[in-house]
Order: structure tokens, then C-alpha cells, then sequence
């Protein structure tokens, strides 16, 4: 399957795009790095959460997170299968979201008629 883009060097680029950020407001990333050790601290293990990260990635549109979800998914021994699975999910959930997002709309409608 060709790609439009270069993953692996868009994950590069993302990682040094974000310590650059970092380098120059270290609160900021401090903070987000805090925030991810917190996550990691939970119940789940890195597979699970990197397999969710993915399936969010992809319900909120976020290519750079897809682009470094995947390369952690991978690394952390998730199987194609298993990432088809957490993207089967995404969808299934946009495709529930936009529908009922689609009665609130027939609502509106009904309600300017």
C-alpha cells in the first residue's frame, strides 16, 4: 500500500519539532511530560494505552499523533490485527458520533420550521 507521506519522516520530524518547542518553554513540556508519566502510571499496560492513543489520533484527526502512535504501537509488540481492531473502533465511534450528531441537526431543523 503506497502513502501519500513519509511516516517514518514525519515522526521524526514531529519529535524534533516538539523537544525544539520544549527547549524553548520547558514548563510547557514538563507539564505535558508529567501528564503522560501519570497516564503510563495507571492500570494500563503501554500496548492498551498506545493502541487507545491511536483510535483518539484518529477520531480527533491529529496526523502527528497517528504518525507517533503507530511507530509506538508497533514498538510496544501491538500486531496489525490488533491495530485494525482499536481503528475499528475509531470509526465505529465517529460513525456513532456523527449520527447523533445528525438527530441534534433534524432537531434544529424541526425546531426553525
Amino acid at each position: 500500500m503506497s502513502s501519500y507521506k513519509n511516516w517514518t519522516e514525519h515522526t521524526a520530524h514531529v519529535k524534533a519539532t516538539f523537544a525544539a518547542l520544549g527547549k524553548d518553554h520547558p514548563k510547557m513540556l514538563q507539564a505535558f511530560i508529567a501528564l503522560d508519566q501519570a497516564s503510563a502510571a495507571e492500570a494500563l499496560d503501554e500496548k492498551t494505552r498506545e493502541l487507545i492513543s491511536l483510535a483518539v489520533a484518529i477520531t480527533t484527526r491529529c496526523e502527528s499523533c497517528i504518525s507517533v502512535h503507530a511507530e509506538a504501537a508497533a514498538k510496544a509488540g501491538a500486531t496489525e490485527s490488533e491495530i485494525a481492531g482499536a481503528l475499528a473502533t475509531a470509526i465505529a465511534m465517529n460513525a456513532g458520533a456523527a449520527y447523533t450528531y445528525a438527530l441534534r441537526a433534524m432537531e434544529a431543523v424541526k425546531a426553525q420550521s
